[in-house]
């Protein structure tokens, strides 16, 4: 509600003397708008178009069901609702079963990565604004956005090649990341529009993506992880694996990282795969840690130094099985964050069943806690607790950072896997559509 104008002076006030004219009745206007202010009785015409409020949630999406649970990104981590995110799934599978190479990716998606299931929600973000969640969606070879009011299509985006996966948003939110892991591609797009702003070529198969605070994105291609040549000797055959890195404005890339020289430079590197998995940067950015294919561990780089600094090795569990035909999309590790002050470090140790918090100074664990295929860490709202996702076991686990002890779990959808923090309108529980 705009607040009233001020009153027409009559025909006799116009030529009022200074003490009864216009400029004092404006005083006399201005102080009694600003009491009916103070009271509530009128609103300021600055807040007409003001942005909505949002709350700070963590999304979890549900990679085999196709939906994305919302929880609260703090506290107790409880529910708060629950979204749709392939409201068009008849229409997408009716164009996929008319066109036989999009079916046979379709079906080879769903006979490798997806482990005999449909891959509907890889990663999600929500816009600035909180009216709409984007989504990358591996079966459908695209990235959409669907509306958090009525829950419908808002605009898809379809990746090159026939597979979205992994996303990263820019830090104002506006541009949104997504590697199209069958097409070498990272495509940048507008977050509210879809309009694809350019994009740049990477090695094989493009995974994670991060945007830095000095103006550039990080993309590591992982290679072939779905072929049976997982020996050590038969490495060379995983594809062109590397780091690019791109400007973030212009898309230009300006420098590729081949992980095998440095890991060959490294003693006892040469053992190990140059498949760079899940990264986490320092706060400064001058460190990377990151977790490769096949190990049950980490490594330590130095950004300026473009060198490999230290090796983590973390425990195995007896259970599990050293046979790299087992391990899923050949990540023995797959997740790792860091909390806020750098100080800790959060690792899902995917095929041994825990998670567990390093002490980023000494590299020494802490408990290793009991979870069922965790496939991913994110840092909770207020940076105190590591949040995975259990995805044999269908619910996420937060975990405390300064202790290392399980905070609480909470169950969730068919087989969760990223998880990230999010804003949506206050109040929101779900679409009313």
């Amino acid at each position: 509600m705009r607040a009233a104008p001020s009153p027409t002076p009559s025909s006799s006030e116009r030529g009022g003397n200074a003490r009864n004219g216009p400029g004092r009745r404006r005083r006399l206007w201005s102080i009694a708008a600003a009491a009916l202010l103070a009271a509530g009785t009128i609103a300021p015409a600055s807040t007409a178009h003001a942005e909505p409020t949002l709350q700070e949630v963590m999304l979890v999406g549900n990679n085999w069901e196709g939906t994305a649970d919302v929880i609260k990104s703090t506290g107790d981590f409880a529910k708060v609702g629950r979204i749709n995110l392939v409201p068009d799934k008849s229409e997408r599978l009716r164009e996929i079963y008319m066109d036989p190479i999009r079916l046979i990716f379709f079906l080879g998606i769903r006979e490798t990565v997806g482990e005999g299931h449909d891959q509907f929600v890889d990663d999600m973000y929500t816009t600035p604004d909180g009216s709409a969640i984007v989504v990358s969606r591996p079966s459908f070879g695209d990235v959409a956005s669907i509306d958090t009011a009525t829950g419908k299509l808002k605009w898809r985006f379809r990746v090159s090649g026939y597979r979205a996966d992994h996303m990263a948003v820019s830090p104002d939110g506006s541009r949104v990341a997504v590697s199209a892991s069958t097409g070498n591609t990272v495509h940048v797009l507008d977050i509210r529009t879809g309009r694809q702003i350019g994009s740049f070529a990477t090695g094989d198969k493009p995974h994670e993506n991060v945007f830095t605070r000095d103006g550039k994105i990080w993309n590591m291609s992982i290679g072939e992880v779905n072929n049976d040549f997982d020996a050590p000797w038969q490495d060379f055959l995983k594809g062109d694996r590397k780091i690019t890195v791109a400007d973030a404005q212009t898309l230009k890339v300006v420098k590729t990282i081949d992980m095998r020289e440095r890991l060959n430079a490294f003693p006892g590197g040469k053992d190990f795969s140059d498949s760079v998995r899940p990264v986490a940067f320092t706060p400064d950015e001058s460190k990377m840690y990151f977790q490769v294919s096949f190990f049950n561990g980490f490594f330590e780089y130095d950004v300026a130094a473009d060198r490999i600094t230290r090796m983590k090795t973390l425990p195995k569990n007896p259970a599990t099985s050293d046979d790299r035909d087992t391990f899923v999309n050949d990540s023995r590790h797959h997740g790792m964050s860091m909390d806020p002050d750098g100080t800790k470090l959060c690792i899902a140790g995917t095929m041994d069943d825990y998670a567990t918090v390093v002490d980023r100074t000494t590299l020494q664990e802490g408990p290793l806690v009991p979870a069922s295929k965790p496939y991913w860490a994110t840092v909770s709202g207020d940076g105190k607790a590591c949040v995975i996702s259990e995805s044999g076991a269908d619910q996420v686990t937060a975990i405390d950072f300064a202790t290392g002890r399980k905070i609480t779990s909470v169950p969730v959808g068919d087989h969760p896997q990223r998880v990230r923090i999010a804003h949506l309108p206050a109040g929101w529980t779900g679409p009313t559509g």
